[in-house]
């Protein structure tokens, strides 16, 4: 019987690309980094080097600096504004705070695992308004510990005191969450609002929040 609902932060619970792109915007005017002409091909090009989060981003902006030829502001000034800033332009997915709530409500304990710098996350997720919800909450550089890496899920089920069993992992990417969870025994949820996934082996899919509560049959 599952008890407790993990989720993956990054484009699971916060919708980082939406953010990535408002906190750009932010940077590019407050910092005049680049004509206005130019404004959208530099933020495209900072998804494209960032990488779904995967880059740091002191290479990405080294990149963008020799690529718009920017003079006037260093990699490390940019790096500090993305550390101290992101986290004000940090937006979740659509009814998160609703099926979180409904979840609790319905006795379920909720859970965190995310792959990120410390505390640069922790401070992502807090700006959610969330995060006094979870009982457990595990950013990988806090614990020296990564996804896929079975024992990152295992020290979740021991701070929830559960057996992995008794868990469902929800998160976006196939092989880091997904196959992770499964690795350990969770139950999983491929979270797929664009269905780009064609393959999965995840237990269920969903392309709505909601449609996690029509799953572990919360009405």
């Amino acid at each position: 019987m599952i008890q407790a609902v993990l989720f993956d932060l990054d484009q699971t619970l916060l919708d980082r690309t939406s953010s990535l792109e408002k906190f750009l915007e932010w940077q590019i005017n407050t910092l005049t980094l680049v004509p206005l002409s130019q404004q959208q091909n530099f933020i495209q090009r900072f998804i494209t080097l960032d990488a779904n989060g995967t880059v740091w981003k002191d290479k990405v902006y080294a990149q963008l600096i020799q690529e718009f030829q920017i003079s006037k502001i260093t990699v490390q000034a940019l790096l500090t504004s993305y550390i101290e800033d992101f986290n004000k332009f940090c937006v979740a997915f659509q009814s998160v705070d609703s099926v979180l709530d409904r979840l609790v409500k319905a006795d379920f304990s909720l859970g965190l695992i995310s792959n990120g710098r410390s505390p640069f996350q922790e401070r992502n997720f807090q700006a959610l308004g969330v995060d006094t919800l979870f009982s457990s909450i595990i950013v990988s550089e806090a614990v020296g510990l990564r996804k896929p890496d079975p024992k990152i899920f295992q020290l979740a089920c021991r701070q929830l005191e559960l057996m992995p069993e008794q868990c469902i992992f929800v998160g976006d990417n196939e092989v880091v969450d997904i196959v992770g969870a499964k690795s350990v025994g969770m139950h999983a949820i491929l979270f797929d609002p664009e269905q780009k996934v064609i393959s999965t082996q995840a237990d269920h899919r969903v392309k709505s929040f909601k449609d996690i509560l029509s799953i572990l049959k919360i009405k």
